[in-house]
């Protein structure tokens, strides 16, 4: 069991890198295909859309074929995305790169917590889903930093040219430690989207799409930010991206200290509070050092805090369709990840100061807070901080 979940959090890893990955190489990336730091943002939009295609797809079929051959295919996926993104010499064609690496990413956690339901003692599935998960947040502490090294030493192609040659190792993995098992689960399609004909998970879409919308408003342009507005030097930047990482590691275990206290609710709409008024806050203090790098980290820590109580009230309500719900909420992250690049780059373009950026990030994270509030009152659910539920 250990190597079965090892084997789904090394993949988690090496999405995790190609996700998170691109923030660090913006500038270097820009610069080499010949295009503006907007525009080169575009990239991580273009990585959730193939999300928000691919994960639907992959949840509504995925009892037709062995999980062992899916989740095969889906990192062959992830490795020609990677090759094709390394080799890309215009716009376009990095674009298609980005769509096709991110076609696996929600489908490969759908189908992996498919597996450990399946393999796990009862009892035992959630810090099983726990260990798979695992593997993005030490991308984002390691592997992230790691690529934004080589970036600056020798070429961002070289970052995506190592999470290309990462997914072989995890292909290897997953054909020798996962059994080949198939969910034989038969819900008819049209009973799939029952759940959705109430309003409160479409508030928990919201709150997932707008919380990670805000976040990445900011984090999308975090290297020029840290170098125009905090005043870092390039050679910091690496260390910056550990802080970040650092700080999602941090928010994934406080969210699980947290959940035997206090309720899935109160930590979302908590979290999405201090993740707004943390993202004002770099609005108008970012040009200091030391502010700048305790607000990232806290508003790094918030974005990976609010996962766990986020995929809790969504399975909460999509009873009957718990993987297509599951598929629906990466495909909000996602789409969040891509609203927020974009309304960040749209400051830049207008030509405001990268500071500027933070501006439509604290407003998206006070839209997610507003979704879990709208939530409570549906539910007729207290709302104070940290309320029991």
């Amino acid at each position: 069991m250990k190597k079965v979940i090892l084997s789904l959090a090394l993949g988690t890893f090496g999405l995790g890198m190609a996700e998170f990955g691109i923030m660090g190489v913006l500038t270097e990336l820009a610069s080499n295909i010949g295009i503006s730091i907007p525009m080169a943002g575009h990239m991580i939009s273009w990585y959730a859309f193939g999300v928000v295609l691919g994960a639907p797809v992959i949840a509504l079929f995925s009892n037709r074929f062995s999980l062992k051959h899916i989740l095969i295919f889906l990192l062959a996926l992830c490795l020609v995305g990677n090759a094709m993104f390394t080799l890309s010499s215009s716009y376009w064609m990095l674009a298609a790169g980005r769509l096709v690496s991110g076609f696996p990413h929600g489908a490969f956690f759908g189908v992996g917590a498919i597996i450990l339901s399946k393999l796990a003692s009862p009892g035992k599935v959630t810090s099983a889903v726990a260990g798979m998960i695992s593997g993005m947040t030490v991308a984002n502490l390691l592997g992230v930093p790691l690529g934004t090294w080589l970036s600056q030493e020798f070429s961002w192609r070289y970052t995506f040219l190592l999470i290309a040659m990462f997914n072989i190792a995890v292909m290897a993995a997953v054909t020798c430690w996962v059994p080949n098992i198939t969910d034989n689960a038969r819900t008819k399609l049209r009973n799939q989207f029952h759940f959705l004909k109430s309003p409160a998970p479409w508030f928990i879409f919201a709150a997932t799409l707008f919380g990670n919308a805000g976040v990445f408003a900011w984090f999308s342009y975090i290297k020029p930010f840290m170098m125009t507005v905090a005043g870092f030097s390039e050679g910091k930047i690496t260390v910056i991206m550990m802080l970040a990482g650092l700080g999602m590691v941090s928010g994934n275990l406080l969210s699980g200290r947290l959940s035997g206290k206090f309720s899935p609710l109160s930590i979302a709409i908590v979290t999405d509070g201090v993740i707004a008024l943390s993202l004002g806050l770099l609005f108008l203090f970012g040009d200091g050092q030391f502010a700048s790098l305790s607000l990232t980290f806290i508003c790094c820590m918030g974005l990976f805090a609010l996962s766990a109580p986020l995929q809790i009230l969504l399975l909460q309500n999509a009873k009957g369709g718990e993987m297509l719900g599951a598929a629906g909420g990466q495909m909000a992250f996602n789409l969040g990840s891509a609203v927020g690049a974009y309304c960040g780059g749209l400051m830049l373009t207008a030509g405001f100061a990268y500071n500027y950026v933070a501006l439509p990030a604290a407003l998206l994270s006070f839209f997610a807070m507003s979704s879990l509030l709208l939530y409570a009152r549906l539910k007729h659910k207290p709302v104070p901080a940290f309320s029991s539920i």
